[in-house]
């Protein structure tokens, strides 16, 4: 028994190692220069429960999820996230982090009232992060 308890856990770890060096998805390089920014709300504003946010893109193009085409990604919009999704990995999909796979160059949100943080992440065709992650600056808005 003991010998079959430690050829299953000999069996884990290894299985374990070879999949950490296992390929990942696919990163894809971002042009010098890119940015992506919040238009509005700026920073420190003061806004309703339905606030309007407005994307902005220097030097990429915007093009769907799923399409790959050279120098375009699609935004990403962090809601109150305290940690960037990981890199090399495909963003999540929740609350937090609103997917724009269509290409949207804005949404109307919904927030509770209190202090709230915004920021934007451009993604591949895969919701990849690009390398480097080209990433707004973090908004603060207060919702009354």
């Amino acid at each position: 028994m003991k010998r079959m308890l430690l050829a299953l856990a000999l069996t884990v770890a290894a299985g374990g190692a070879l999949a950490a060096d296992a390929p990942g998805v696919p990163v894809t390089k971002a042009p010098a220069g890119a940015e992506v920014y919040i238009i509005s709300p700026k920073d420190g504003a003061v806004v309703g429960t339905e606030v309007t946010v407005q994307f902005g893109l220097k030097g990429m193009g915007v093009a769907p999820a799923g399409v790959k085409k050279e120098g375009t990604g699609h935004h990403h919009l962090l809601v109150d996230v305290k940690d960037m999704p990981a890199a090399g990995q495909p963003i999540p999909k929740d609350a937090q982090h609103v997917h724009f796979g269509n290409g949207q160059t804005e949404t109307t949100l919904k927030l509770a009232p209190g202090k709230h943080t915004l920021q934007l992440e451009l993604a591949d065709e895969n919701h990849v992060p690009f390398d480097p992650p080209v990433v707004s600056k973090q908004v603060i808005i207060t919702v009354k």
